[in-house]
């Protein structure tokens, strides 16, 4: 099952990171910046979990590129947070975001 997957563990690990980060954020980004990167975060263990589900391999390797892209995304908006001083230090949250590129890459 999705749920035994390294990548899959390691992403919802990222999942609780992001939601701990935004809550300090602003309230003025409650519903811009924070929900964008939050629904990122939670993009991928789910696509994780959807392309896991899957019967064909080529599903899996769909559902992975799409987690891939909205690791992208992430990886984009955390760097944006810490250029307008949501986030002092994000090197530990790109850290797993490195990891997880490699992992979805090697399931690829």
């Amino acid at each position: 099952m999705h749920y035994e997957l390294k990548v899959w563990q390691l992403a919802m690990d990222l999942v609780v990171d992001v939601y701990a980060i935004t809550r300090q954020f602003p309230d003025i980004e409650k519903y811009c910046l924070a929900s964008q990167m939050q629904r990122a975060a939670v993009s991928v263990p789910s696509n994780i979990a959807e392309g896991a589900g899957r019967e064909s391999n080529a599903d899996f390797i769909r559902f992975l590129t799409i987690a891939r892209g909205s690791l992208s995304e992430l990886e984009t908006q955390l760097l944006i947070a810490q250029r307008l001083g949501y986030i002092t230090d994000v090197s530990e949250p790109l850290n797993k975001v490195k990891e997880l590129f490699k992992l979805i890459k090697g399931l690829i």
